[in-house]
């Protein structure tokens, strides 16, 4: 088996399944319980919060543990969603949640902008507030203009990916950020107080970048246990001071009360072992995927290279045009070779990438386009084998199109 698809899984790592394994047997207590075998189970919790954290340059305290990383980027949120979404505030005579309508909104008093190419779980979310999507240009970078053009005195938050979920593009967020810096001054000057914070899912750069919160500005960040080689269903959201977000799950308070339910503690173990072995081997890893990368374009023949620039490493996009991606799929899985069109979730569905039509490619492009995502399962030797079993399928394909004209 060769596995290309490492943006969408990755496997537990040896390291990461054997610290995880003491927390579901020996170390199995409840955090919150009273006694000293529990309270040395929370010490471990915590600490393991801080390597996550310190890894982005933050405290354990900044960090909320969700459930994976579209509940955090639900959770990023509710800072402008007090009174349309979730939980809101609890109405103490009935004992349940109050009831609230979304207002409607329109792209000139939008308190949300999202980046047009954003993963399902920022883009919807923000579509369902009556967001207004920022345009990117023809290599998936931002379009710093439509963004200045777009914030406006009621605008509360500005949600973009660090590196994208499709094409692996990273966004320059040091420069949205001054942007940001520079519509809070002239709030300030004309006595304007609503808050302009700006978020980023960092889910797919964790594992490639040297992230640092403060540098790039950001007051809240999505993070993924499930792309850098630890656990499934366990991400973080750092938040900063100046965020107020609201819960969307109820309970016993856990995380700050952002959070409730009993702590995911092996999980939260995988995810901090996972994200220092990711520190450690970063700039091996980056040289690593960067040969291989050039390896697949050297050899590979009639494609067109879709992400050629601002890319992480491991990203590789092809687009076979005139050809269906989904049956060279089909085509490579009977070899044992496992790419993906884009997203897992949308694949799935069959829904056409909305990323690629967001870059400017026709519906033909689209349907031949290939993402090659590398990993650690990975090695040279494979790149070889990839680019001859990948070149024959696309010529065998050719010729069977070729056949029935």
């Amino acid at each position: 088996m060769i596995y290309l698809d490492h943006a969408s899984a990755t496997p537990v790592s040896k390291k990461v399944f054997n610290a995880m394994a003491p927390y579901y047997t020996d170390d199995f207590f409840n955090p919150s319980a009273p006694y000293l075998p529990a309270k040395k189970v929370g010490t471990d919790y915590e600490k393991a919060k801080g390597i996550i954290a310190h890894s982005i340059g933050a405290k354990a305290s900044d960090l909320v543990i969700t459930a994976g990383a579209t509940e955090a980027n639900n959770l990023a949120f509710t800072c402008v969603r007090p009174k349309t979404y979730g939980f809101g505030s609890l109405d103490d005579s009935q004992n349940s949640p109050t009831k609230h309508v979304i207002e409607e909104q329109t792209s000139e008093n939008s308190r949300v902008l999202y980046l047009e190419t954003e993963h399902d779980s920022v883009r919807m979310v923000a579509q369902n507030l009556g967001g207004t999507a920022i345009k990117v240009l023809t290599n998936g970078l931002i379009d710093l203009n439509d963004l200045k053009e777009k914030i406006t005195d009621k605008t509360e938050l500005i949600s973009i990916s660090l590196a994208n979920n499709e094409l692996g593009t990273i966004q320059p967020l040091a420069e949205v950020s001054s942007i940001i810096r520079e519509a809070k001054i002239e709030r300030l000057k004309k006595e304007i107080k609503t808050q302009l914070l700006l978020h980023s899912d960092a889910s797919q750069a964790l594992n490639l970048l040297d992230i640092n919160v403060s540098r790039l500005g950001v007051d809240l960040m999505t993070l993924n246990s499930a792309k850098v080689y630890g656990p499934k269903g366990v991400g973080a959201l750092y938040v900063s001071h100046d965020a107020r977000l609201h819960p969307l799950v109820a309970g016993g308070g856990q995380e700050k009360g952002l959070r409730s339910g009993t702590e995911n503690v092996s999980g939260v173990i995988g995810f901090s072992v996972a994200v220092g072995e990711t520190k450690k081997h970063l700039n091996g890893n980056r040289k690593k995927y960067a040969n291989f990368r050039k390896i697949l374009l050297r050899g590979l023949e009639g494609y067109e290279l879709i992400n050629k620039k601002h890319t992480l490493d491991n990203f590789v996009v092809l687009c076979y045009n005139g050809l269906d991606a989904e049956r060279l799929i089909f085509l490579l899985e009977e070899r044992e070779v496992y790419v993906s069109t884009g997203a897992a979730c949308a694949a799935s569905k069959g829904i056409r990438s909305h990323v690629l039509k967001a870059i400017g490619l026709s519906e033909t492009q689209i349907a031949g386009s290939l993402r090659i995502s590398l990993g650690e399962t990975n090695d040279e030797e494979q790149m070889h084998e990839v680019v001859k079993i990948i070149n024959s399928v696309v010529a065998e394909e050719k010729q069977r199109i070729n056949n029935n004209r």
